[in-house]
């Protein structure tokens, strides 16, 4: 095609943040002359791929959206009462359009910086309390990543509670969903857990059975009483954890008050879209005891220095990346923007509206049971909340099959010959009509027999306490309240929408709308996981060509779609390792060798996988020590299973000798594993399968522009060579994995699946050129930056030729002896400047680490690294006794307006300079709403719900 009809508006453009222009002018400030001469200088020339990358033809954003529907358009949307813990919701479009597309929600990063996160914080203080009062108890975290792993979890916090080797037994019903029971069973068997599966109403508790899950309502669908079983359960000594179905409590007790000690469940009924999978926000709640337990972050009241009441995220030392390989958990992020959701659907319809929601679904069931029972049929249980177990009379399961299909329904076939059917709130008169049809009724038959049908839930397990008394789900039932309040809490928190978020190791980039679009698109959100492959064909489209995108830019072969979030690739990754030993009579191989400077949750997804951690030192300059790893190679050679290596390393530097750390490993028998947290430093120019990588994941949440939604979505999927394409991980209900599958990692068989039209999308807009230019543009923004602050902020490490990659961490320790300032405190002033911190004291304490990545413009670039240098004349100020050290500044950040504007002001520098330190201020200010939060005492105190 002749050049001058190429499209000019490229997406290219419009994602890289800097112009020719200023490109140019960075590269002067680094005294080079092109982007190739600095990666040249950066990129160790080992490391560096000589193959061009393959994507494939560059699409405009026109012609993206276009292709997207296409490809959309060969899923096929039935209706599917498949139920299984997926089912249809309604999303309120006041919180689709004010929430889920809002760049003011969608963008912002996990909420450790509390002051400038108090509208998300209180979102998910919602949630909580929408949890406990469902569940009957009085601490709920905020979100876990789905049900299935939310159980695992359960087990495996009973299993560190009981403390002793004599308890090892785990009893899961049968009854419970069959995704959970395999994920159960390969969280299980690494650490020594032996499970019992079967009825529960004939298990028989002994001295060595720990804990138990139950499923209420059953996966197909009876309502059983469990108080008994939680009885004999703590006699014994044993917990038990209900996997709840929590638009049903609304109905029946509350799990709390049948004596379980944990409830746990999916809150994917509370408007979130089944998205083939996912995403969704599991939940998870427990009794007192566990609060130190809990997995997950938990949101707690405190109070800011003013003494006005703030939130954070209660217990912070309870974060598994801190506790590295004493972590029970390798939970880092969660699903925190589907819980805020969820959340708001609570408050939106309150109470009354939830419960008339549950009614409707319960009115619909005892409906189409009643027209079942008059065709004969028969039901396998009576007490029921949204699904039936069917025994068909005179008719085959094909002869059902085939009328379903016929009115493009799904339903669920059991083995034995029975028919499932489970409702949700998007059933009408009509899908009754047709759903009574297929099982042999005329339409003539129905209304009359439905006439005397009586409301609400009649049966054992009727609930009479009541639920979400407090104010927040009382008032906000109007649109017109609900976009309100909705606003109210955006403006409480600072996101990409308003400035760059710089945070080292958590790339923080442009989330486009065009490729965003999709997500909310009925072809893609509409979809059970579950249902026939024929009716998934354009998922499969997305699936494959992103599958064959990734194997392409880490030059591995193989793919597998199932971790949802990054430490669940990790995990997945070593179990792949795990299992490929294990299958060549090595089941010896469990040491697992991580650098010091490993992100926490790499160790934790090493114990979680039934390996011991062995750490290898860190040189001086950041690197690995190579000696010591020959050391330990040398003496766990026989037992070595793998290395995690984090490439660029996390302390921000292209390592030299990436190859020869795999040459030693694989030598003594090891596999490589590639932590793939830093591949925005990659793509384009190496790959890893090349350097020696046998698997690593990829954060997609940050490499490929799935937006971080406040603390998850994640998606982390992983790519492995082909001698380990065997051992990846297979599902009971769609089939996935190789050959040698090892069971499931995730409930959905492709993990948050609704989720992965971004990544195909921004890899599409870009193709191998684009992605290669992003990878430069991140790099040279990070070099320049380094190079403006250099002289003012000691940067930590570098490459032999002094560039760094990415990301680059500054040195704030002097100031702790010359001003009394911490690296908090430079933080904390960030704020008045309108900026979100880098990351605090990782992987060093006491320092920063920058990344601004390849969305931001110089001039942005210009003004962060601007309000760092007017906080180095701040605190120069302290140093020289100009200023107070105890009151300054940085020690009174951030300031709020009420601070400001306070009668009286005793302070020794004026309001102004508090709060408009910079000229661009004047412009457009962002207000943090409270002061400096008081830690210490929201752990003192420790209040998990609303109570305001």
């Amino acid at each position: 095609m002749p050049a001058v009809l190429d499209t000019a508006d490229t997406f290219q453009k419009r994602h890289i943040g800097p112009s020719e222009e200023e490109v140019k002018s960075m590269l002067d400030t680094l005294g080079l002359n092109s982007l190739d001469e600095l990666i040249h200088k950066t990129v160790p020339a080992a490391i560096l791929s000589s193959d061009n990358q393959n994507i494939g033809e560059v699409l405009s954003e026109f012609s993206l959206i276009r292709k997207l529907k296409e490809i959309a358009g060969k899923n096929i949307v039935f209706r599917s009462y498949l139920g299984q813990g997926y089912n249809a919701a309604i999303l309120p479009p006041v919180i689709l359009r004010n929430i889920l597309e809002n760049p003011g929600w969608y963008t912002q990063y996990t909420p450790y910086q509390a002051e400038i996160s108090q509208g998300r914080l209180e979102a998910l203080l919602n949630f909580q309390t929408m949890v406990a009062d469902l569940t009957g108890f009085k601490l709920a975290n905020a979100s876990l990543l789905d049900e299935s792993t939310a159980a695992a979890e359960a087990m495996i916090m009973f299993y560190n509670m009981c403390g002793t080797n004599r308890k090892n037994q785990f009893f899961v019903a049968d009854s419970c969903h069959i995704q959970t029971i395999e994920v159960l069973k390969t969280r299980s068997e690494p650490l020594g857990i032996q499970l019992v599966i079967g009825p529960y109403k004939s298990f028989k508790f002994t001295e060595k059975v720990f804990g138990s899950i139950l499923q209420y309502p059953a996966a197909d669908g009876a309502i059983e009483d469990y108080t008994d079983f939680c009885r004999q359960a703590h006699e014994y000594n044993s917990f038990v954890a209900a996997a709840a179905d929590l638009i049903s409590l609304t109905l029946l007790k509350p799990p709390e008050e049948f004596g379980a000690d944990a409830a746990l469940g999916s809150t994917q009924r509370f408007g979130i879209p089944m998205g083939y999978g996912g995403p969704h926000a599991a939940y998870f709640t427990v009794s007192d005891i566990f609060k130190r337990k809990l997995p997950g972050r938990i949101i707690g009241i405190s109070k800011d220095n003013q003494g006005n009441r703030a939130l954070r995220m209660a217990l912070q030392t309870r974060e598994q990346h801190i506790r590295r390989e004493k972590a029970t958990s390798n939970i880092c992020t969660s699903q925190v923007l589907l819980a805020i959701m969820a959340g708001a659907y609570a408050v939106y319809h309150g109470p009354q509206g939830l419960r008339a929601i549950a009614e409707r679904i319960h009115g619909f069931t005892k409906a189409l049971a009643r027209l079942i029972l008059l065709k004969g049929h028969e039901l396998v249980h009576e007490d029921i909340f949204d699904t039936l177990r069917i025994h068909l009379k005179n008719i085959s399961p094909a002869d059902i099959r085939k009328a379903a299909l016929r009115k493009h329904i799904n339903l669920r076939y059991f083995k034995d010959g029975t028919i499932g059917v489970s409702l949700d709130e998007t059933v009408t008169w009509q899908d009754l009509l047709d759903l009574a049809q297929i099982f042999g009724l005329e339409s003539s038959e129905i209304k009359k027999e439905l006439e005397t049908l009586t409301a609400g839930y009649t049966g054992k397990m009727k609930r009479k306490s009541l639920y979400l008394t407090h104010s927040v789900f009382n008032a906000y039932h109007s649109e017109t309240d609900m976009m309100r309040y909705l606003h109210r809490l955006e403006t409480r928190d600072l996101a990409l929408n308003s400035s760059m978020i710089p945070l080292g190791s958590c790339t923080m980039k442009l989330n486009a709308v065009s490729v965003m679009l999709p997500v909310s698109w009925p072809e893609f959100s509409d979809l059970h996981p579950f249902i026939p492959p024929d009716q998934a064909l354009g998922y499969k489209q997305i699936i494959d060509e992103l599958s064959a995108w990734l194997c392409n830019i880490t030059g591995l072969k193989t793919c597998s779609m199932m971790p949802n979030s990054g430490a669940q690739g990790e995990y997945t990754g070593l179990l792949t390792i795990r299992a490929f030993h294990k299958d060549r009579g090595n089941a010896n191989r469990n040491i697992c060798l991580i650098p010091a400077s490993a992100h926490g949750t790499n160790p934790a997804s090493a114990i979680m996988a039934g390996m011991k951690v062995v750490v290898v030192k860190c040189d001086q300059l950041g690197n690995i020590d190579l000696e010591d790893l020959k050391a330990r190679t040398k003496q766990h050679g026989r037992d070595l299973a793998a290395m995690m290596i984090t490439y660029p390393s996390t302390h921000g530097v292209f390592e030299e000798s990436f190859k020869d750390i795999s040459k030693i490993v694989h030598q003594a028998g090891g596999q490589v594993y590639v932590d793939g947290a830093n591949l925005n430093a990659l793509v384009g120019l190496a790959r890893l399968g090349e350097l020696g990588a046998d698997v690593c994941h990829i954060n997609l949440h940050k490499t490929f522009a799935i937006p971080h939604g406040g603390g998850g979505p994640g998606m982390g999927p992983i790519t492995a060579a082909e001698h380990l394409a065997p051992f990846l991980p297979g599902h009971p209900v769609v089939k996935t994995g190789g050959e040698k599958a090892s069971s499931a990692v995730s409930g959905a068989p492709f993990g948050s699946a609704g989720i992965l039209p971004i990544s195909w999308a921004y890899i599409s807009l870009l193709g191998s050129k684009g992605l290669k230019l992003s990878t430069q543009t991140a790099i040279l923004n990070a070099n320049y930056m380094a190079e403006v602050l250099k002289d003012q902020y000691p940067v930590l490490y570098s490459g032999k030729r002094g560039m760094i990659a990415h990301e680059f961490i500054i040195d704030l320790r002097p100031f702790k002896k010359s001003a009394g300032i911490t690296e908090e405190d430079v933080a904390k002033r960030l704020m008045d400047y309108g900026f979100h911190a880098p990351t605090m004291s990782f992987p060093v304490p006491g320092t920063l680490m920058i990344e601004p990545t390849e969305s931001e413009s110089k001039s942005e670039l210009d003004r962060f690294c601007q309000a760092l240098l007017l906080i180095r004349a701040e605190i120069s100020a302290i140093e020289t006794g100009e200023m107070d050290k105890s009151d300054n500044l940085l020690k009174n950040a951030p300031h709020t307006a009420a601070f400001v504007t306070t009668t009286q002001w005793d302070h020794p520098y004026s309001r102004e300079t508090a709060a408009f330190p910079a000229p661009w201020l004047k412009e457009h200010k962002y207000w943090p709403v409270v002061s400096r939060i008081d830690n210490a005492y929201g752990d003192r105190n420790l209040v998990c719900t609303c109570t305001f």
